[in-house]
């Protein structure tokens, strides 16, 4: 509040932070090491691109008050072992721009053991790499929305960042908070991109093409190279309604297009794709909710799962910064948030199969 302080943020600032590293230093001296300490705190989400000393990029997940509880978390002693997120806040609020606060998150901290090591760079990308994608697993395949992923990712990542006395640079400084969040947003991003390989191939071309796109034209040529590489053909998706082409252009049909609203049984797809099951699947959970979802992920049997999995990789996609797909975000999240219910109801749908085959 600069205006307590003469007008000066600069003041403001530093009276914020000295005040914050004040409490947590008390926390840490009265800290029980048989039990967490968690602090609940309201998230607020920032822009992604501001730059540190170093020339590191903060990702989305980023923000000033955010970076400034970890980092004096952090100096007080404690080692973060879990960041929750929490929805709190009242989506209408949200969607008529009342305000940006989308999470509160409740963070998890013990104190930091005193024979805690030091680190390189190397030693903590290596620990990262080795148990970050399977705390991504457990969280994508449990209740954690899209929206929330960066938020709860950061936890698993942090702890190991925290275990460390100090991480030190290559020239022997100590690694920045801000230099480990990207390193923590960096596996994220690559653990999605490996789940890539298991995707059949029409999907594959879909996905990268919507990565450049999304649901806009796109000059045939490129798709046409694209497609090449891909070993799919243009016409045959158009035909399995996955794209138009036309004009020069091609365009993959948003998942509120006509061409995924009608009535659909995956059974009678003569090349069922993981792209057009989940289409189906945002588009019958937009029309009809949870209900109307399972029934299409009754028929889809396992592949539902496969789908649900896209879904989480398509919203990473449609949220980052420079896309701003805000509906398409939307309609992803919103059916990887309901999946509980959607398992549940599927499951007591009558004749559902096992599992079904991919075409194209």
């Amino acid at each position: 509040m600069p205006y307590r302080f003469a007008g000066s943020s600069e003041a403001a600032k530093e009276y914020f932070e000295k005040g914050l590293a004040t409490v947590f230093e008390r926390m840490y001296s009265v800290a029980n090491p048989n039990y967490p300490l968690t602090i609940y705190y309201a998230f607020k989400q920032a822009e992604a691109g501001d730059e540190d000393e170093s020339g590191n990029k903060a990702p989305a997940a980023i923000s000033t008050g955010w970076e400034t509880m970890l980092e004096a978390l952090l100096k007080a002693g404690f080692q973060i072992t879990g960041t929750w997120p929490m929805r709190t806040e009242m989506l209408t609020a949200l969607k008529k721009g009342f305000n940006n606060l989308a999470s509160s998150i409740v963070l998890v901290c013990r104190p930091r053991p005193s024979e805690a090591p030091l680190g390189t760079r190397r030693e903590f990308q290596r620990a990262l790499k080795s148990s970050l994608p399977a705390a991504l697993t457990v969280l994508t395949s449990g209740r954690v929305a899209p929206v929330d992923l960066d938020q709860a990712a950061i936890g698993p990542g942090m702890a190991v960042f925290s275990a460390y006395a100090k991480v030190l640079e290559p020239d022997g400084r100590p690694m920045t908070l801000r230099a480990a969040l990207v390193a923590i947003n960096e596996v994220i991003q690559t653990y999605f991109a490996e789940q890539e390989g298991d995707l059949d191939p029409a999907t594959q071309f879909c996905l990268r093409w919507y990565k450049v796109y999304g649901t806009k034209p796109g000059r045939y040529g490129e798709a046409e190279s694209m497609s090449k590489g891909a070993n799919i053909s243009l016409t045959r998706l158009a035909r399995e309604g996955l794209l138009q082409q036309g004009g020069g252009f091609v365009q993959l049909y948003p998942a509120g297009a006509a061409a995924y609203q009608d009535a659909w049984d995956p059974r009678d797809e003569p090349a069922l794709t993981i792209w057009s099951a989940t289409h189906h699947l945002v588009a019958a959970h937009r029309q009809g909710g949870n209900a109307a979802a399972a029934a299409v992920a009754a028929a889809l049997g396992g592949v539902a799962e496969q789908a649900r999995t896209l879904a989480y990789a398509l919203y990473q996609v449609a949220s980052a910064p420079g896309h701003g797909w805000t509906e398409d975000a939307l309609g992803y999240n919103n059916l990887v948030a309901d999946w509980p219910e959607i398992q549940r109801l599927a499951a007591a749908v009558p004749g559902r199969p096992t599992q079904l085959g991919f075409g194209v």
